[in-house]
């Protein structure tokens, strides 16, 4: 459920009207067993008197290093893995900073839905807003916010007219205005997930123009997986768990200001299909059910030992 507050009110007044909305739907929904799971510390402000079986803490990023970040966020994260049972993390890396934080904290890279992204290698009617774009096509698709390099993004356009650069996601936390425009820059604004498949079979490659800084140090990109799966060749900046797992097997390409041209008219050079063996090879043992069987399995356990502590303590 995601809550309607009214423009202009206040910090404490929002608080007040989410508590109260945690609070209508914790008591009109039969449960045997609550679960409070948390994407971000920031929701403890109106949560923390929740009486709950099993507390999860899924941090998916170092929310701290995120522009505009509120000042409380780290005082906040403190308190919630003080609270939490259980903490997941969305990657290896932001696993290795958090690990000595919790006695109880697992990593969980980001999954792929290998059958959505499969139809991308499917033939299909190109999208209308796409359909005008020349080839050959390199796409990104994702939020386009503080971390997307905007300056590679447009030296890589003025250094190849020839390929058409296709960027798909919605603008946050940076002025749209200050994009860099050219005649083979396309920004084409959010698409639906549904969706993502119909764009990207019509394109020759992916690409993945991160900024390497604090807002980018622990990110795990779902967007590799999910390009691999479409059947596309990928080019990465060094985002450390995307070298360490991606880069590492030979299924990205890993690039930086001084050899992304000659490494994208290398991909572009080569059939489209060039390590589809090897990705699916590597994607067999991925899927989302996967990744949550093992992690409801984690919660279970959590749960069953709270159960047990206090006949322990008892005895």
């Amino acid at each position: 459920m995601t809550p309607i507050i009214p423009v202009g009110t206040s910090a404490t007044k929002a608080d007040a009207l989410q508590r109260r909305f945690v609070d209508q739907i914790v008591a009109s929904t039969p449960h045997e067993r609550l679960t409070a799971w948390y994407y971000t510390p920031m929701a403890l402000r109106f949560s923390d008197h929740l009486a709950y079986d099993v507390c999860v803490y899924d941090c998916m990023d170092e929310l701290s290093a995120f522009k505009n970040a509120p000042a409380e966020l780290n005082q906040l994260e403190k308190a919630l893995f003080q609270r939490a049972d259980i903490v997941f993390t969305g990657g290896q890396s932001l696993y290795e900073a958090k690990r000595s934080l919790h006695r109880s904290i697992f990593p969980f890279p980001s999954s792929i839905d290998v059958a959505h992204f499969h139809q991308a290698r499917e033939p299909g009617e190109d999208p209308l807003d796409q359909a005008n774009i020349p080839h050959p096509r390199v796409g990104y698709f994702g939020v386009i916010d503080e971390r997307l390099d905007v300056e590679l993004v447009a030296q890589a356009a003025a250094a190849m007219p020839d390929v058409h650069f296709v960027l798909l996601g919605p603008v946050v936390k940076i002025d749209p205005a200050r994009l860099p425009t050219a005649s083979n820059l396309h920004w084409l604004g959010g698409k639906s997930y549904a969706d993502l498949p119909r764009y990207l079979r019509h394109w020759s490659a992916g690409w993945m123009p991160f900024k390497l800084n604090e807002a980018t140090r622990y990110i795990s990109p779902t967007k590799t997986p999910e390009f691999l799966a479409a059947g596309l060749p990928v080019v990465s900046t060094a985002i450390v768990d995307v070298v360490r797992t991606y880069g590492a097997e030979g299924l990205v390409d890993i690039v930086d200001a001084e050899d992304v041209e000659a490494k994208l008219r290398s991909i572009l050079a080569r059939p489209r299909d060039f390590l589809v063996e090897k990705v699916d090879a590597y994607l067999a043992d991925m899927s989302w059910e996967k990744t949550w069987n093992a992690m409801a399995a984690h919660i279970q356990r959590a749960y069953a030992m709270k159960s047990v502590v206090p006949l322990l303590r008892g005895a």
